[in-house]
């Protein structure tokens, strides 16, 4: 639902997300590993929250990416450390659920 009103109020954003997704964006699961072995969006990355500065290299040469996790808590932190970094063209996917969801319409 929350997902919902936000596509509703920031209809923009939905769209960005959406074109990023179609074409191609590197997908990045960063909930932990067992998370992620439980179920995710086909053809996303691991990097789990706490190892993402470790592994910026990674996110080089990438024309668009997305970070996604269970709830957008950590995908939020995700893209905020990214953009720290120097790598801005980081979008926040929300939740795995949302992703897929996008993916498939």
């Amino acid at each position: 639902m929350l997902n919902f009103l936000k596509n509703i109020l920031n209809p923009r954003g939905h769209q960005a997300l959406t074109e990023a997704l179609n074409g191609g964006a590197y997908l990045v699961d960063v909930r932990t590993p067992a998370e992620f072995s439980a179920g995710s969006v086909k053809g996303a990355v691991n990097i789990p929250l706490d190892a993402i500065s470790k592994h910026l290299g990674k996110f080089a040469g990438k024309k668009s990416i997305v970070v996604f996790c269970r709830s957008g808590n950590r995908s939020s932190q995700a893209k905020r450390i990214l953009d720290q970094n120097g790598i801005n063209n980081v979008m926040d996917g929300r939740t795995w659920q949302n992703v897929q969801q996008l993916l498939t319409n």
